[in-house]
């Protein structure tokens, strides 16, 4: 009976189509208002056998269900107008965001379903929009020029990653061009991506800036860039996202994709990872191979940030709840440890780890890396400082007792105390050059067989 309703809900080689949402949160309300369900330019990319997605993934999840109820196709993600909400400043004043919930051309009536997660982290219905083929809007992008940087397969049979260029001119496209090749063979070096190479398709498209480089108002530097990257999101001066939606949306409407990292054109560390919506990187970082890998490994898994020493803006939660991400636990129940499998059975639970020496590092580096904001020094001085942190760390994690066992480590997920993680470091937890842990890597090879599931 299921197969009978996604034969009757979706046509053979289905378009892309997209509702575009706008939504206005703070002061503990929600308000859902349809932008316009539109129709992208090129066929759905994603496998049949993938419309429903197997994991418990992300902050939110998008469900279409026929009018009787039938589940047809679902995604998790973590939206920017929700990770909003995890700021003080959604406590005070309310705030407008465009979203957008891609998914296979229907032939009937369907209802899209938005949920998001409560403070237990359970999903609860938000609102539900009826789709209704008649109303759909064809979608007029501004033609640009896709670049085929690796191609494997048919975007039904692959995973299909495109880099976006944001703040590159007409004069710089063979540098996006450099970068995009350049950060994707960073990222294929690294496992499960350089076995699995093969289950990817990568293109890249770059719109053209009128003006080099992307905002940065806390510097009182702006720019209208095509896709409205910005450094400062939220309050942090390293963390770039765009609240352009429809912006990059409609650029990236012009290739297949089911994921999406941008490139900004700069040097100043910065990035950011949204699953199931975008990354960010900072291309010309010294660290930029480090901050696409990580961030993707949020934008493609929904791995959690294992750092716990770095400010960021959100507010601690008031009751600790088991995380969603499955890198992280709070450790409420250690026999039902979620990664025991990994785990040996001489191991201790919790893990010991030199905690004390490394935050006492990482305090000492806080410090020193506020002075070089705050005296607005040269971009080479905060490198340095990274790669004199890094050589530290890096010695002290791997000579750990434990450093290359699967435990729960103390300190993860924003948190000093509240939460653990698999290993003693991991590419989520530290720029040292190291690869993901176990349980990261295990996860995204989960995904890349969940979307690419035939042998290559």
């Amino acid at each position: 009976m299921w197969w009978f309703f996604l034969l009757v809900s979706f046509p053979n080689n289905p378009a892309t189509w997209r509702l575009d949402v706008f939504v206005t949160h703070g002061r503990q309300t929600a308000v859902y208002a349809v932008d316009a369900l539109r129709l992208e330019p090129v066929p759905w990319s994603g496998s049949e056998s993938a419309f429903i997605e197997p994991f418990d993934f992300g902050t939110d999840r998008m469900e279409l269900r026929a009018l009787d109820g039938t589940l047809l196709f679902a995604r998790g993600s973590s939206l920017v107008s929700t990770e909003w909400l995890l700021t003080g400043e959604s406590e005070r004043e309310f705030k407008t965001f465009h979203e957008s919930f891609r998914f296979p051309e229907l032939s009937d009536e369907a209802d899209l379903v938005i949920k998001r997660r409560d403070a237990r982290n359970q999903f609860v219905e938000k609102v539900r929009i009826r789709i209704r083929p008649e109303e759909l809007n064809p979608a007029v992008p501004d033609p640009q020029l896709v670049h085929d940087l690796e191609i494997n397969g048919k975007p039904q049979e692959k995973v299909d990653l495109l880099f976006l260029g944001d703040g590159y001119t007409v004069s710089e496209q063979d540098v996006f061009l450099a970068d995009a090749n350049r950060l994707m063979e960073a990222l294929f070096q690294v496992e499960p991506f350089h076995t699995q190479r093969r289950s990817f398709n990568v293109r890249a498209i770059c719109p053209p800036a009128t003006q080099s480089g992307i905002a940065r108002p806390s510097t009182g530097f702006y720019r209208n860039s095509p896709l409205g990257c910005s450094y400062d999101s939220f309050g942090s001066e390293r963390y770039v996202l765009t609240m352009e939606n429809r912006a990059w949306r409609d650029v990236a409407a012009r290739a297949p994709y089911e994921y999406v990292i941008m490139l900004t054109n700069g040097e100043t560390y910065g990035g950011g990872g949204m699953f199931s919506v975008f990354a960010t990187a900072a291309a010309h970082n010294s660290f930029a191979e480090y901050l696409v890998i990580h961030e993707f490994g949020h934008h493609f898994a929904g791995l959690a940030d294992e750092y716990y020493t770095s400010p960021v803006a959100y507010q601690p939660p008031e009751v600790v709840v088991e995380p969603w991400e499955v890198n992280a636990t709070a450790l409420l129940n250690p026999d039902q440890l979620k990664w025991r499998e990994w785990v040996d059975q001489d191991t201790p639970i919790p893990t010991p780890w030199p905690k004390e020496t490394f935050e006492a590092q990482s305090k000492d580096y806080g410090v020193r890396r506020a002075q070089i904001r705050q005296q607005k020094l040269p971009e080479h001085h905060m490198d340095a400082l990274f790669l004199e942190l890094q050589k530290q760390q890096t010695e002290l994690l791997g000579q750990a007792e434990h450093a290359h066992q699967v435990g729960a480590f103390q300190g993860a997920n924003y948190d000093a105390n509240a939460f653990y993680r698999p290993q003693a470091d991991c590419i989520m937890f530290t720029r040292n050059r190291v690869p993901f842990c176990r349980v990261c890597a295990n996860t995204l090879n989960r995904v890349i067989l969940w979307q690419a599931p035939k042998p290559h």
